[in-house]
């Protein structure tokens, strides 16, 4: 829940109070559940200027490289986590770094109405 909260924090800030309609985050090196972050992102959202916004994630899949034989490989299955795809060498690490990015954000251009009313 704690990427979701950073990912509208991030989106708030940048709308201005304006109504949020999309949001586009990309994640990389670290696996993610679609459906997850879809409902936590819900979640987060729900009362803000960004309730209801459809998030479009780009998800690309972690990566490990081999230390004998230098092939980097995605991480499609928790074998490749611990063996090579390739040569079956156990010594990989993690390829890249964790990334997130709020990549673009489509909001209203004018400031959303306040509940309510104005005061």
């Amino acid at each position: 829940m704690g990427l979701c909260e950073a990912i509208v924090d991030a989106v708030l800030q940048r709308a201005e109070g304006r109504r949020v309609r999309a949001v586009r985050v990309r994640v990389a090196g670290h696996p993610v559940v679609r459906e997850v972050v879809d409902q936590g992102f819900a979640l987060a959202a729900a009362g803000t200027v960004a309730e209801d916004a459809e998030l479009d994630l780009v998800v690309e899949p972690p990566g490990v490289v081999c230390r004998l034989c230098a092939e980097w490989s995605p991480v499609t299955t928790a074998r490749a986590l611990l063996a090579c795809p390739r040569c079956g060498g156990l010594d990989v690490v993690p390829a890249e770094e964790e990334r997130l990015v709020v990549e673009a954000i489509t909001f209203d251009t004018e400031p959303a109405a306040v509940a309510g009313g104005e005061s």
